[in-house]
């Protein structure tokens, strides 16, 4: 993933709304979460923008995204849980792109595709 131009807005929505007061690791980690727990308007239909060698997806196949994985799957990255096969199974959220969804949920998903683009740990 390229690394983006800066963005002040949102890069102030993410030091002012999601990690504020945020101090370590597991604190930022737990702030996106709960950030994007919130946001992401479950179900909602995403296309795969790059392959992963943890992940099934393919670039271009499109998926239903169902909730977000269990918290303590999220420590180190976001997961998305989507059906895929007949079942249910986690994906790196970065990986994905909505498509026909509701703003608040794109926006969200482009802010922590722009955090990880630029280069941010928890």
């Amino acid at each position: 993933m390229p690394k983006p131009k800066p963005n002040r807005t949102r890069e102030d929505r993410i030091t002012d709304e999601i990690v504020v007061d945020a101090y370590n690791e597991t604190e930022r980690a737990m702030s996106w979460y709960y950030y994007l727990e919130e946001k992401l308007q479950f179900p909602f239909k995403a296309r795969c923008i790059s392959s992963r060698t943890i992940s099934p997806l393919k670039k271009g196949e499109d998926v239903e995204v169902v909730a977000m994985a269990e918290a303590d799957d999220c420590m180190r990255e976001m997961f998305v849980r989507i059906e895929f096969a007949g079942r249910k199974l986690g994906v790196p959220l970065s990986q994905l792109e909505a498509s026909k969804t509701a703003p608040e949920t794109r926006e969200a998903m482009e802010d922590w595709r722009y955090w990880v683009a630029m280069g941010y740990e928890f």
